[in-house]
């Protein structure tokens, strides 16, 4: 096992398409990190950056105690499993497995020592004979793992494994891709461009977008604490709710404005978000997660918005609500600063006067009627705050 840092990492292809620009991160000894961002970020650039498999514009790789710049990917002790699960389909399963230890002249012994080990933790032992077209997608994703993980690495470097696999078996393989590397204890760095993926399988997520490192941190301070309007809209299903309100301080109060109502900041969301007093008198933009907002009926203590119901998602467990509020729609830009104004009218009774613009998560089996104006209560101690020029966090 070994740490991998990145240490100012640049990709430029050609003479113009910065793939990468000056990526710093450190990889502890044993962590899962996942690289996530929309397709086109440069994430699966700077992963086969670490494998070798693209050459360094700039800056540093290292594994280990060794800079891994000028060595080739089997130089680098790194096994890595790629989004096609890349099997020789007239080898066994087991010939699969035991495929990289051959060409490294593992003797005989060690290698069916190795391939019986990785069978076991897989649960591939009762397909050892088969070949890859007699078995299912996630049991060819394991075999893709085994011949992983048999090499004994320091590093393993997935590239989206599981793109392939239909939903419910990606929800199974990730919990024992998660399990598999707890027990191995092996360094992993995983890329995704899954955002629930990325959340429930990392140790720690990097975000990733046009190239830049956007944030990294622990999956429950990225969606606590988003750095900028990027990482706020990305991290989250549905994604937060990003509106502009002006700050108006009145008698060491803060207030917001949306479109004629007024919602009071409480001194909890201010001490998250100490910049903002600083503001009056200026837009910001504010974002609430879908779970900050509430049947009136079900927090009556809480501050409210009026809302128009404009469509519902009823999934069982909960209802999605998606409601239209007097007040303009921010949208982020790839680099996390704030891109054109959502248009608001188009017309009288034009689709945009009548588009969502906000998302609440309600309980089930609640009796709500389309078109109908609604109260929504606000935790306000969970707003955020945004820069509307740089989409910085307020901090």
């Amino acid at each position: 096992m070994a740490e991998v840092t990145l240490d100012r990492v640049d990709k430029v292809y050609g003479t113009d398409v910065h793939a990468v620009k000056e990526l710093s991160l450190e990889i502890a000894d044993g962590e899962f990190l996942v690289l996530v961002g929309p397709s086109g970020c440069g994430k699966t650039t700077a992963l086969r950056m670490v494998a070798g498999l693209e050459r360094i514009t700039a800056g540093t790789v290292t594994i280990g105690e060794r800079v891994v710049n000028d060595l080739s990917p089997k130089d680098r002790d790194i096994a890595m499993v790629f989004q096609s699960y890349a099997l020789y389909p007239h080898l066994s399963v087991a010939d699969n497995i035991a495929f990289g230890l051959r060409l490294r002249k593992t003797p005989r012994h060690e290698i069916d020592r190795r391939v019986a080990w990785a069978a076991t933790l897989l649960d591939l032992a009762p397909y050892l004979e088969r070949r890859p077209k007699e078995l299912s997608g996630g049991q060819r994703q394991r075999v893709a793992m085994g011949r992983a993980i048999v090499r004994e690495p320091k590093v393993f470097l997935m590239d989206e494994p599981l793109s392939n696999l239909d939903a419910k078996l990606r929800v199974q393989m990730r919990g024992e891709i998660a399990k598999l590397q707890h027990d191995l204890g092996t360094t992993t760095v995983y890329v995704t461009h899954d955002q629930v993926e990325a959340m429930t399988m990392g140790d720690r997520v990097a975000v990733m977008s046009m190239g830049e490192l956007q944030q990294v941190d622990t999956p429950q301070r990225l969606y606590d604490h988003p750095a900028n309007l990027f990482v706020a809209g990305f991290i989250g299903t549905p994604p937060m709710n990003i509106l502009a309100a002006d700050v108006v301080v009145e008698h060491g109060e803060v207030h917001l404005v949306l479109g004629g109502q007024q919602l009071p900041v409480p001194a909890a969301a201010l001490e998250r978000y100490r910049v903002v007093p600083s503001y009056n008198g200026r837009t910001v933009a504010v974002g609430v997660r879908s779970e900050d907002l509430h049947p009136i009926a079900t927090r009556p203590d809480l501050p409210t918005l009026t809302a128009r119901l404009e469509l519902t998602e009823a999934l069982g467990s909960e209802t999605v609500a998606f409601f239209r509020v007097d007040a303009r729609t921010v949208r982020s830009t790839a680099q996390g600063r704030v891109g054109d104004a959502v248009e608001e009218v188009v017309g009288a009774g034009g689709i945009a006067a009548s588009r969502p613009n906000l998302v609440a998560k309600f309980p089930p089996r609640l009796e709500l009627t389309l078109g109908t104006e609604l109260g929504l209560a606000v935790d306000a101690a969970r707003l955020h705050f945004f820069d509307e020029e740089t989409g910085a966090a307020l901090r």
